[in-house]
This record gives structure tokens, C-alpha cells and sequence, in this order.
């Protein structure tokens, strides 16, 4: 395999001086994922790249491209070129790039296909967005229970060609009913009289067109399996969903979280492809919630304006008690989340998260409430800048520090549950969005912990 930079200078080499016999002898001896990364350096090239490969070729490097690139590429095809292409795109490939694109231009693209492929592709994208319909693909091979093995493979032979894999064979009834699922090394191995009903054990696992893609995600990781069948409510089997969608939708689901889990709406595309305005946009929002609750912080310290004057050393460890509130809320609240997507915690498990996160809090809150102590003597020592009354100074820092760790632990732990309860995504519960919320009522938490202990004494 040629280094890229070697790769992208020998390219651009023969593009600089026009060779395009040398450029096309270059192109056939590149694996799949060495071309794509030619089309992303290259963008302008892209289009004459793909048209120089054979179409088998070129599917399996349109397919691996990122869609801003392939809006590109079919922009510059011609129209004879785009047809072959969409035709030869396997069908959940299809459906994932008609589903970004305009419903006008899909349209255009769809009137390119034969009949069966026009019928194939509005039947998918006939599925909600999200669902699993959008992922499977109707290219597998079924055979019947009473079949004999030796008719299974010559089955698979003729047929096999077309199917999505062959790693895996479904049995199915006459009307369509999915029975079971085999594996081709459980049919390989058997006796050639042997029928499909005597391999079948009946332990099957299956999804149903319907359902969220988060349920395929979930099923695949529980289980070893390459393809799942897919089914209808009546467990008629519709296709199947392939490893590699359910990896490439792991990995949206994950982008998408971690953006929302940093206080930023979802971008649709690639970073440095996303114009400054949109963003800007889509920061702004959140950004604009977050300050609107950080004014409240500004009213809270308004509010004990007086009692800060009159001990003005509670004000030096007021970052201390937010960060330390923000920070233990926001760990709860990415635990959860996390916790969450991989299905490790359901909505009724919130009472055994809320008595671990209640103990948790609690232990981290007195190491550092410890902490806390310890600095407020270590400077005492130094500086005797807290006065006589220094040690109840201490205990107001390391009680407030307890207090604020416990309550951003719990908050932080139990946003997520609730934004799920009323069917918003629990990853809305960004960190920034428990930090805020946390440091607001923890100023009011150290605040009074302060008027408690040190009235009549400083206050």
C-alpha cells in the first residue's frame, strides 16, 4: 500500500501534465479506500476519477464518500453515466443517499431507475427516517424448511450473487414467514440429504422494520451476528440490515451525542464543509440559553451583595464551589448519557442511579470538601488571611463543597432520565447546561451554608 502524501504527489503529478492513460493505470491499482481519499483531496477531479473505473469499481468507491462529495459528483455525471450508477448502488445505499438529497432532485433520480428498482426504492424510503426500514436491504437469499441441503447450495449458487451476504440463509414459509436463520458454515458442513428443518434450532433473532435504529445498534452489540433479518409486524421477512449500516449509524448517533453533549445543535455535515453563518446558528442557541442562565448567577451574587462585603474572603472561593458543582454534574450527566446509549440503564433504574449517585456525591464531595480545608489552613499558615475566625471559614468552604458536589452528582445523573421520560433526547442535557444550572444553585447553596455558620461571627 503507497503512502498517501506519495499517493496524492504522484496523482497530482500526472494531472498537472495530462496523462490520463498513466492516471487511469494508477486509479485500477488502488484499493477502494485509497481512490476515496484521492476523490476527497482532489475534489475537482472527483467526477473524472469514478468515470475512469468500471462502474463495479466506482459503486464501491461512491458508496464510501461523504455525501457533500457525492452531491458533487453526480452534479458533473452525465446522465447516462448517473443511471448506471444509481441502478448499481445496492439498495440500502440507495435509500441512505436519496434520503439527504432534495425531494426534487430524488425524483429525477428515481424516474432513472427500471421498474423493480423504482418500486424497491420508494418502498424504503416509504419507511420513517429513523426507523429500520431505511437500513435493510431486500438483497438476500431465503430458502424453505423442506428443502434439502445439496438444493440450499445450488440455490445460493444461482441466487447468492445478488444477496447483500451469504454468510448468512433464511428459512422462511410459503407465505413469506421468517422460521429461522442459518449460517453457511452450519449448511456447508452438513450432509447433502440433509434437510433445512433438521439445522434449524430455532433460537432466532430479528428486527422489525418499524422500530428506532437504536434497536439495531443494541441488537447487533448484544449479539455476534454479520446480518440481521428484518421483519413486519406479522414476521413476514421485508430484508436485512448489514453490520456495516449499523456501524455507520453508531457512529452519526455518536457524533450527534457528543455535540449535543458539548451544548451545540447537531451539524449536518462536515465541520470545515459548514458555512460560518450556519455555524454561528447553529451555536447561538444554546449559547444564548447558557448565558441567560449565568445572569441568574450575576442576581444571586447581587442578592448577597451585603453579607460579601462584610467577609470578603467568601468571594476567592466562589469559582472553587462552581467548578467543583459544575464539573461533578457534568460527570454524572456523560455517565448517564452514555450509560444510556449502550443500554447498560432504562428508565426504571433511575431510583438504584439516584441511591448511587446520592453516595457517590457524597464520598467525592468530602474528598474534596477535605481538600478544600486543607488549602484554607495551608494559606492560613502562610498569610493569616482568614483571620481568627479562619477554621469556620474552612468548614463553611468544605460543607458547601459537599453540598454542591452531592447536588450537581444527583442533577447531573437525573436530567437524563427526565428529558427521556417526556421523549426528549437525553443527551439535550448537555454539560454546559447542568454546569450552568448547578452554579447557580450552588451559589445559593454556599451562600446560605455561609449565613448559617459564620452569622454573628463575620456576617
Amino acid at each position: 500500500m503507497v503512502k498517501l502524501e506519495t499517493l496524492i504527489e504522484q496523482t497530482e503529478a500526472l494531472i498537472d501534465r495530462g496523462d490520463n492513460e498513466a492516471l487511469n493505470e494508477l486509479l485500477e491499482d488502488l484499493n477502494i479506500s485509497e481512490v476515496k481519499e484521492l476523490v476527497d483531496e482532489f475534489p475537482e477531479e472527483g467526477t473524472k476519477f469514478l468515470a475512469m473505473l468500471p462502474m463495479s469499481r466506482a459503486v464501491h468507491v461512491f458508496r464510501i464518500l461523504d455525501f457533500k462529495v457525492q452531491e458533487r459528483i453526480i452534479k458533473k455525471l452525465p446522465g447516462n453515466k448517473i443511471a448506471e450508477l444509481m441502478n448499481e448502488l445496492p439498495p440500502d445505499d440507495r435509500t441512505s443517499f436519496f434520503s439527504e438529497l432534495d425531494s426534487a432532485v430524488v425524483k429525477k433520480l428515481i424516474i432513472m431507475l427500471p421498474t423493480e428498482d423504482r418500486k424497491e426504492a420508494l418502498k424504503l424510503l416509504g419507511y420513517k427516517e429513523d426507523s429500520i426500514g431505511r437500513l435493510m436491504t431486500p438483497d438476500y437469499v431465503a430458502v424453505k424448511k423442506d428443502w434439502q441441503v445439496s438444493r440450499v447450495l445450488e440455490h445460493i449458487r444461482r441466487y447468492g450473487v445478488n444477496s447483500e451476504t451469504i454468510d448468512v440463509v433464511y428459512v422462511i414459509d410459503e407465505k413469506g414467514v421468517l422460521l429461522d436463520d442459518l449460517r453457511i458454515r452450519k449448511i456447508l458442513l452438513a450432509d447433502p440429504t440433509t434437510t433445512v428443518d433438521e439445522l434449524c434450532d430455532h433460537r432466532l433473532i430479528y428486527l422489525n422494520a418499524n422500530d428506532p435504529q437504536e434497536e439495531a445498534i443494541q441488537t447487533f452489540r448484544l449479539n455476534n451476528r454479520v446480518a440481521l433479518p428484518v421483519t413486519d409486524d406479522n414476521k413476514i421477512l421485508l430484508g436485512i440490515v448489514t453490520v456495516d449500516d449499523i456501524l455507520w449509524v453508531a457512529n452519526e448517533e455518536y457524533t450527534e451525542d457528543m455535540q449535543k453533549i458539548g451544548g451545540t445543535e447537531v451539524l449536518d455535515e462536515p465541520y470545515l464543509d459548514v458555512s460560518i453563518l450556519h455555524l454561528v446558528k447553529k451555536r447561538a442557541g444554546w449559547l444564548v440559553i447558557l448565558f441567560i442562565g449565568q445572569l441568574f448567577t450575576a442576581t444571586v451574587i447581587e442578592h448577597f451583595e451585603d453579607s460579601l462585603a462584610r467577609a470578603t474572603m467568601l468571594i476567592l472561593f466562589i469559582p472553587l464551589i462552581m467548578s467543583s458543582g459544575g464539573n461533578s454534574g457534568s460527570q454524572a450527566s456523560t455517565l448517564i448519557i452514555q450509560a444510556m446509549a449502550m443500554g447498560e440503564v432504562r428508565l426504571t433504574d433511575w431510583w438504584n442511579v439516584m441511591k448511587r449517585e446520592l453516595l457517590a456525591g457524597t464520598l467525592l464531595g468530602a474528598i474534596l470538601g477535605v481538600l478544600g480545608m486543607i488549602r484554607v489552613y495551608g494559606f492560613q499558615a502562610l498569610t493569616h488571611a482568614y483571620g481568627e475566625h479562619w477554621m469556620l471559614v474552612g468548614l463553611t468552604v468544605s460543607l458547601s463543597i459537599v453540598g454542591i458536589v452531592l447536588w450537581g452528582s444527583v442533577v447531573g445523573a437525573m436530567l437524563p432520565f427526565i428529558l427521556k421520560r417526556l421523549g426528549a433526547d437525553p443527551a439535550s442535557s448537555s454539560a454546559p447546561f447542568v454546569s450552568t444550572l448547578v452554579d447557580v444553585t450552588g451559589l445559593l447553596l454556599y451562600f446560605s451554608v455561609a449565613i448559617l455558620i459564620l452569622s454573628g461571627v463575620l456576617l
